[in-house]
Order: C-alpha cells, then sequence, then structure tokens
C-alpha cells in the first residue's frame, strides 16, 4: 500500500504554517482579553508583566516551547504590547552572522521585546555573542586582527528576549539557563478553541453556529492553526453547498470530503496505520522500514504522522520498533492479532482495555515508549537495526 503522495487534504492537518496561513497577522490578538487558553502560562505572564512596570524594568528573557501551531508569536506580540514597549521580530536560521546580530542589538530601545523564533536554530557562533548581551546587557566586539586586535565592550539598553522553539531539547544549556522564564505551551482544549474560533470567525465575517463549532474544535488536534485552517476549507463548503452558514450537517459533510474523520485523523495517518497492519500485522516496524515501504521520509514520519498518533493512544514505541495499539485496530474496524497482548507487554491495563494511559494530573494522553520490554528476543534483526537496537 505504497503512498501516492501528499495533497491538498493531507497538509490540512500538519502544524507547520503554510502559505494559506500568512493571515494569521490580522487574526492574532493582541491584548490578553482576546487570548484563549493556555491559562496557567498566561496567568504567570500577567504577574511577571504587572511587576516589571511597576518596576520600570525589562522584563526577564522568556522562553516559549511547544508543537507548532500553539500561539508563541502571538504570545510574544501580547507580552510587548501589554509592556508598551516596541517589539522585533526574527528567526534563528536569519542571524547568520555576530554582526547581524549586533545590528539587531544596537537597534533596541530600552526595555523593548526581541522576538527569536526557532532559537534553537541559531548559529553557535551568533550564539556565543548572546550570553553576555543577556546576562549583562553588554556586547564583546573584536576589532583588528593579530597581534594588534582589542576587544571593546559595548553597553546595551536593557531589553527583553523572547525565543520560541518547537524543540527545546535542542538548545545548549547556557542558552537555556540564561532564561529566567520558561513555560511549555500544551495543547487546546474544543472548548478555548471553540472561543478562538467565534473571535476569528467574526473577523472573517464567516457565518458559523454551536454545533459547527463543536465540530470543528473536536476535529483540531487540540491546535488553533489548525482549527482556523479547517474553518476558512468549510467556509468554502458553506458557500457552495450550503447557505453559506457552517453548520453541523455542512461541517461534516465538509471533513468528510477532506478525509478528515471524527478523532481528527486524515487519510495519510489512516493509510500509514493501515499500511503497518497490512505488512507487519500491526508492528513492531522499525521507522526506516515503514518509510521504506510507504514511500515517506522518515523524518515526516516521525515529525509530523506519529506525535498525534500517539497522544490519542494510537500508537505506542517500542525497543523494537512501532506497535499500533488495540484502539488504533478498533477505529480501524480490523480484529487484533492474537499476540497482540505480548507485543504490548508493558503497557498496563488501561491501554490494553482500549483507553490511553493519563499523566498524573489528568491533563491528556502521554506518549507510550516501551524502555523495559522484556521479549525483545523475538525481534526480526532487521527490525532491531532499524532502532538502532543489538538484538541478542
Amino acid at each position: 500500500m505504497p503512498f501516492d503522495g501528499f495533497d491538498e487534504a493531507d497538509h490540512l492537518l500538519n502544524r507547520e504554517r503554510r502559505q494559506e496561513d500568512a493571515d494569521e497577522a490580522t487574526l492574532r490578538p493582541t491584548r490578553w482579553a482576546e487570548f484563549f487558553g493556555q491559562q496557567r502560562v498566561k496567568e504567570n505572564l500577567q504577574v511577571f508583566i504587572a511587576a516589571a512596570r511597576t518596576r520600570r524594568d525589562a522584563l526577564d528573557h522568556v522562553l516559549l516551547y511547544g508543537p507548532p501551531g500553539l500561539g508563541k508569536t502571538t504570545l510574544a506580540g501580547i507580552i510587548a504590547n501589554e509592556l508598551g514597549v516596541g517589539f522585533r521580530v526574527t528567526t534563528g536560521p536569519a542571524i547568520e552572522k555576530p554582526g547581524d546580530l549586533a545590528a539587531i542589538l544596537t537597534n533596541l530601545g530600552d526595555r523593548d521585546v526581541l522576538f527569536i523564533d526557532e532559537i534553537h536554530r541559531l548559529n553557535r557562533n551568533v550564539e556565543e555573542i548572546l550570553y553576555p548581551a543577556m546576562e549583562d546587557y553588554a556586547l564583546d566586539i573584536m576589532i583588528g586582527k593579530g597581534p594588534s586586535a582589542r576587544s571593546i565592550r559595548l553597553d546595551l539598553p536593557h531589553f527583553t528576549l523572547i525565543g520560541a522553539t518547537t524543540r527545546a531539547g535542542l538548545l545548549t544549556s547556557p542558552l537555556r539557563d540564561r532564561f529566567g522564564v520558561i513555560n511549555r505551551l500544551a495543547l487546546y482544549d474544543p472548548d478555548d478553541l471553540a472561543r478562538i474560533l467565534v473571535r476569528d470567525a467574526a473577523i472573517l465575517q464567516i457565518g458559523i453556529d454551536a454545533d459547527g463549532l463543536d465540530v470543528i474544535a473536536s476535529r483540531s488536534r487540540g491546535t488553533p492553526r489548525i482549527a482556523i485552517r479547517l474553518l476558512k476549507r468549510l467556509r468554502d463548503f458553506a458557500q457552495v453547498r450550503g447557505s453559506g452558514r457552517i453548520t453541523r450537517d455542512i461541517a461534516e459533510y465538509g471533513l468528510a470530503a477532506l478525509d478528515i474523520d471524527e478523532r481528527g485523523l486524515d487519510a495519510v495517518d489512516v493509510r500509514l496505520m493501515r499500511s503497518m497492519v497490512e505488512y507487519f500485522g500491526g508492528g513492531p516496524v522499525g521507522l526506516d522500514t515503514l518509510a521504506a515501504c510507504t514511500g515517506e521520509d522518515p523524518i515526516t514520519i516521525e515529525d509530523v504522522m506519529e506525535p498525534y498518533l500517539m497522544q490519542i493512544g494510537f500508537l505506542a514505541k517500542t525497543p523494537r520498533g512501532r506497535v499500533l495499539t488495540r484502539p488504533a485496530f478498533d477505529h480501524l474496524g480490523l480484529p487484533c492479532p492474537p499476540d497482540h497482548e505480548a507485543r504490548l507487554k508493558g503497557l498496563g491495563t488501561a491501554l490494553r482495555n482500549g483507553r490511553p494511559l493519563s499523566r498524573a494530573n489528568g491533563s491528556g494522553p502521554v506518549q507510550l515508549s516501551l524502555e523495559g520490554l522484556e521479549d525483545r528476543a523475538e525481534t526480526p534483526a532487521d527490525e532491531g537495526e532499524d532502532e538502532g537496537e543489538e538484538v541478542p
């Protein structure tokens, strides 16, 4: 069952920014009253901002991390607006040389906010220059070469650096430790997504009822960017196939046409799971082997397809490879293999009974990783090699 490649619907649930998301800037809230969700992060930042304004000092440096499309850039803009200071935006890859960073920093005003998106992709030489700038508000530059070279320290205005990343683990420890406020953005619940959609639908002048909101919010994978994207696509269906208003019937019709089911899975996700069942009996299967048989890039599978499947408890990672869980078989309408219990040994009764494991605080499903799987001797040699494991 090789993949035929992505089409328009295949890309629709990708959290990464796309060309059609260019009007996000017009939809971004600029005040706390317009920002829904992330309640704990929001409340803490409000306290820190109020304290900084009272002291007439720069806010401490802030690091925001989490999956794409959750509002990191939006939060940075709100912080700058609430502080009443200038806001400068750039990205890690755009700052190629130390001189580029020096030009940005020396043009900042007192207490201004500098936002660096994808900060984990900063050049290492640039990152070294950033350390004293964050800690001492100073810039060390070298003048001349050879024996006559000398270092000059330039004082910088007290500024706030806001870094955003989807991969906090790729940040070096010295850089990460210089952030005084570190916040992880979590996926949104359907109620918060519905409130976001109500606001954006009003701005875009899209008619939508409560039932239509519920359908879109429940299939948006907890991501506002995906919810807004679906809202725009369903607007088209409402105008062409309906009366111009998004109702439950129009929403379900449009999402069915886009191959997005009730769990928020699209055709690509379903084909991936069916390939695992057809070729490997549901797993275990290594990433490279799965990529070879589906014709997809391993990075695409690992970064785009797998995270959501793991979050809803449909996929488990084991030392022997990827394994579909019982809820995945139930969703596909296929019977589980007789040895399914042995393949999921160590996952616990909750998952084997058809429910994804939850975090202790009840905040949602956890990603499943079986580090202590004992029966690895049953692994085929090629599957162990795909995962970088030695097979006894």
